[in-house]
């Protein structure tokens, strides 16, 4: 703790006794809790993942795969980009073709006009399958129903060459999530839920042997079963991996049936990215059936759930997580954020209304709907600095002064080794886990 400067009263006698100022513990009290302690909170994550009868669920985003660095001819890029350079790699090559460019000119103009001047590609899916709708069979600013059918095809055949991309190595923090899940004997089974569209949660659970089970049975052709996510009677090792944006390897058949395969069949159409509007019951059955399974798991019980590379940007998904903490006070969210809290608005506005949502950012946190930064004395000794807590400069990262602690677990790779970490002490310790 800081000691104020002993200052002295120009009123007072230059000969006078001057006092020196005791900090009361009303006054230290107020000092304390003007910041928050990272290493207690690294702490409480690693104990809320400790004991084997809480339900624990991840909830991975677009900034994990971005947190995966591959050579190229510059440097480093990202395994697969986020949102923005997908957008940007998508509409230069829609643009370039003589078959989409005129189309897909006139679908960027009415969002424009509408106030999007720079949409994603999820915005663009949103838009022409909105539009598909309601024209039927007459048309609209030249674009026809088949028209706008084709170039919905299109910027999902361009997205899965994007997020088509293999985990290099088998030492990503996949993997560790993997081997995490494998080893940890527990009550109830671990869920995995994540709005990509990319099969890396995938790989790494079936390199590490870890069983799992996402909603589809089957061999050669996989189908969609919702009365198996219902019942839910496989064994609790089995990992649940629930897709609640879809993915590059679903397709929807001519016959109306949803199948899990690696190639596309005559007539198939890809099933990435709900757009969340006015979709037929049996055209949204698996999103919804995903995110029923986020709202059970956090309506009932205990719930441990931990989000990563989510930057609460989606709407529709920050009412599902919201709803669900606000209707059980026993179940807790960890958002753990890779920049500042000032880059996230809207998750730091949420938390400082909801108590069970608790933000660790890399300058600070939201606990209990108190907004502060993260204290500046570091403990070198403790068992997570280093790893989840650092101090000094961060340039590129955050703005936070150099002194002050810097909490890391919001990138994925270094939430990675964190559960590596807890996993080989946890083994060392025979299960208990008494990190202070």
């Amino acid at each position: 703790m800081t000691t104020k400067k002993v200052q002295a009263n120009p009123a007072t006698p230059s000969n006078a006794p001057v006092n020196p100022v005791v900090e009361s513990p009303t006054q230290l009290m107020t000092v304390k809790l003007q910041f928050h302690c990272p290493y207690r909170q690294a702490s409480l994550l690693q104990q809320a993942l400790t004991p084997d009868k809480m339900r624990v669920a991840f909830f991975l985003g677009a900034g994990c795969p971005v947190s995966i660095r591959i050579p190229n001819a510059t440097g480093t890029s990202p395994l697969i980009p986020d949102i923005g350079e997908l957008t940007k790699q998508v509409c230069t090559k829609i643009e370039a073709s003589e078959t989409f460019k005129t189309g897909f000119s006139a679908i960027l103009k009415r969002l424009s006009d509408g106030g999007t001047a720079k949409p994603n590609v999820e915005q663009i899916l949103s838009h022409i399958r909105a539009l598909a709708d309601v024209i039927c069979s007459s048309s609209i600013d030249g674009l026809s129903k088949e028209i706008l059918n084709e170039i919905d095809k299109e910027i999902c055949k361009l997205t899965t060459e994007v997020v088509k991309a293999k985990l290099p190595g088998d030492d990503t923090p996949y993997h560790h999530l993997a081997t995490w899940i494998g080893g940890v004997q527990r009550a109830h089974a671990v869920e995995i839920f994540t709005p990509n569209y990319d099969l890396l949660t995938e790989q790494a659970l079936e390199e590490r042997r870890v069983p799992y089970f996402d909603g589809f049975v089957g061999s050669a052709n996989t189908f969609f079963d919702v009365a198996s996510m219902e019942q839910d009677n496989l064994p609790v090792r089995w990992a649940r991996l629930w897709k609640v944006h879809g993915s590059i390897n679903w397709w929807r058949t001519k016959m109306g049936n949803v199948e899990r395969r690696s190639d596309m069949a005559e007539g198939d159409r890809q099933m990435i990215y709900p757009s969340h509007l006015k979709y037929d019951q049996s055209r949204r059955l698996p999103y919804l059936a995903m995110l029923d399974r986020l709202r059970a798991f956090l309506a009932n019980g205990q719930a441990v759930l931990m989000t990563c590379g989510y930057s609460f940007a989606d709407q529709h998904l920050n009412e599902v997580i919201l709803q669900g903490l606000s209707g059980n006070p026993n179940a807790i969210c960890f958002g753990l954020l890779y920049g500042d809290r000032k880059d996230y608005p809207e998750a730091v506005s949420r938390a400082r209304k909801q108590s069970n949502l608790s933000l660790l950012a890399v300058d600070g946190a939201v606990l209990n709907t108190i907004e502060r930064d993260w204290r500046s004395d570091k403990k070198e000794e403790h068992l997570h600095h280093g790893l989840a807590v650092v101090t000094g400069e961060m340039q590129g990262r955050t703005n936070s002064p150099s002194e002050f602690c810097k909490f890391l677990l919001g990138d994925f790779k270094t939430f990675g080794l964190f559960l590596a970490q807890h996993m080989s002490r946890s083994q060392e310790t025979g299960g208990e886990d008494n990190a202070q």
